[in-house]
């Protein structure tokens, strides 16, 4: 059977992040959402995403195809239902479509036409940017069962403290001397060669990926996860950092999502939590206005390729998009157009030449390269962002 995950109606709602990505390549967890389901498939997937990132987020269509909506997590009995689909046969939750067996060209499916299929259990779905946070600790324990299972943990260190022991997990090459890890109120799981360094207190449930690095006396309270070679420090509180993405000094990070090849300068701070103690609104770009999030704390939204200077202070949720680049005294405002230059005072264009420049050197300083693929996404999220720019 072939598997084609696609973006659904939450794509836009996850603007900035899928701005570069498709839903599918979110982190939330552990993993990503491609990775989940490749997991619990055991086969490999592609996608039908917008066109401008379809060059490198191919489709591969056969004669019989599973198409799944990536926002829907997957679970055991989830999966079992949709291996299980016949053609014409369609899975819903709540009136939206989950998967569906077709034969059919995707541009000629009618799923009024399908045999529907009612999931009545719970199952996790991120339709909004603050899912990936909010959502971040039960999408841990989910993939900390499912990486874990019939596995046996490297040793913890002598001198490292760790409390309740069965609920943390240390891949091979991992380094994490005279540290503290506390469980008890959810797991733990420390990717291959990822690091640790002295001092620093981890509370789960936390996830720290491949290649990732928390750095001296972090403080680090879960649900957090830090991805694949990105380095953190200071203190950081239920938030997701996709990967390659650096908040390596003093500060504070709370209740936030960083893109990937994001930089936070040293003793750069977000609010999480308004001083009337209102719920907090954040930017949406379907609407083009600020959206109610039903959250009382809820910080820092950065796409992609984003940055900010030493000491910048973020407001209570701001959003910024993808390749912006933020400095200066004040707060800046709470939604930060992509190809932003400036800060409190003003903002200016920054030009994808220089951007690109910047982003070929960060990239080939982890040995990867910044390809015309990238630079044809990152040309048409600038067009496409354009309305947003006031210069």
């Amino acid at each position: 059977m072939n598997y084609i995950l696609f973006d659904g109606p939450s794509r836009n709602n996850l603007l900035p992040f899928t701005y570069t990505r498709p839903v599918a390549d979110i982190r939330v967890g552990i993993l990503t959402i491609r990775e989940k389901w490749e997991s619990y498939l055991e086969y490999t997937t592609t996608t039908i995403t917008e066109d401008y990132l379809a060059e490198k987020y191919p489709m591969v269509e056969m004669e019989s195809n599973i198409m799944i909506n990536a926002s829907f997590l997957p679970n055991k009995e989830l999966v079992e239902i949709i291996k299980g689909l016949e053609e014409n046969q369609a899975v819903f939750k709540d009136e939206d479509v989950v998967a569906f067996y077709t034969k059919e060209n995707q541009e000629n499916i009618d799923l009024e036409t399908f045999e529907a299929i009612e999931y009545i259990d719970d199952v996790l779905r991120i339709e909004n940017t603050w899912d990936i946070f909010s959502k971040n600790g039960a999408a841990i324990e989910e993939d900390f069962e499912l990486i874990t299972k019939g596995r046996q943990s490297q040793p913890i260190p002598e001198m490292t403290v760790a409390f309740n022991r069965k609920d943390i997990f240390i891949e091979e090459g991992a380094k994490l001397p005279l540290c503290s890890l506390n469980a008890e109120n959810g797991p733990i799981y420390i990717g291959k060669n990822a690091e640790i360094m002295e001092g620093s207190m981890i509370r789960g449930p936390f996830a720290l990926c491949e290649g990732a690095t928390v750095k001296l006396a972090a403080k680090i309270y879960g649900p957090t996860t830090v991805g694949p070679f990105s380095k953190v420090g200071g203190e950081v509180n239920n938030s997701v950092i996709f990967g390659y993405s650096n908040k390596g000094h003093d500060g504070f990070l709370g209740n936030s999502v960083l893109g990937e090849w994001c930089n936070l300068g040293a003793d750069t701070n977000n609010s999480n939590l308004k001083n009337n103690y209102a719920e907090v609104r954040l930017w949406n770009y379907d609407t083009e206005s600020f959206a109610r999030t039903g959250l009382q704390f809820c910080g820092l939204m950065m796409g992609d390729h984003s940055k900010c200077g030493i000491n910048t202070m973020f407001n209570t949720g701001t959003v910024v998009g993808v390749s912006a680049n933020i400095f200066g005294s004040g707060f800046p405002r709470n939604f930060v157009p992509s190809f932003s230059w400036g800060g409190n005072s003003g903002f200016t264009t920054y030009l994808t030449k220089k951007a690109f420049e910047v982003a070929k050197v960060v990239m080939s300083r982890r040995n990867i390269e910044f390809t015309d693929q990238d630079a044809a996404i990152l040309e048409h999220v600038f067009e496409e962002t354009k309305k947003f720019r006031r210069d």
